[in-house]
């Protein structure tokens, strides 16, 4: 049943704007359009914030601050059954969805789906959000430029949904 449902939804939703637009006589072309034109100017906005995540992320991972705070953490970790591989996702899941995504995969090859580093950082990826991202580029776009609060609240947001991952993984999985 939920296959058939969300198979049809987009369809659904696509089709009842159209007709909800076709009744109230709203030039839907014009408009998509139009919204379509904003969107670009937005991406053409939010580009200097990308780029400075990106180069970021690129110079913290070079620079090997990543691999001396693992080594740092290591005593700490296995103190509390947490594997050492899943460090780095804790640490750049805050900063980017990509390269999070691409050490997950790392990680995922080297170990194997059912080693239980894989699927903690599995979880901390879907329990966690790309709070810097989310930031620089919606407040950037609409040119927020304090968003002193709303990094704290993300940050501790992202620490809740982490060490809620390690419970819930050990509780399930160990």
């Amino acid at each position: 049943m939920i296959n058939i449902l969300s198979l049809y939804a987009l369809p659904f939703i696509i089709v009842l704007i159209l007709t909800i637009g076709i009744v109230k006589k709203v030039p839907i072309y014009e408009e998509f359009t139009e919204g379509a034109k904003d969107g670009f100017s937005v991406a053409i906005n939010i580009i200097p914030y990308l780029v400075a995540i990106i180069v970021g992320i690129s110079m913290f991972r070079a620079s090997g601050a990543m691999d001396s705070i693992a080594t740092f953490l290591t005593p700490l970790l296995t103190k509390f059954t947490i594997p050492v591989d899943s460090i780095p996702i804790m640490i750049t899941r805050s900063l980017s969805g990509s390269a999070t995504l691409g050490l997950f995969t790392e990680i995922a090859h080297k170990l194997g789906p059912d080693a239980y580093a894989t699927k903690l950082c599995a979880v901390i990826v879907g329990s966690s959000e790309t709070t810097f991202y989310v930031l620089s580029v919606y407040f950037g776009s609409i040119g927020i430029k304090k968003f002193r609060y709303a990094l704290l609240v993300g940050l501790l947001a992202d620490f809740i949904g982490i060490v809620a991952a390690v419970l819930v993984c050990s509780w399930i999985f160990l």
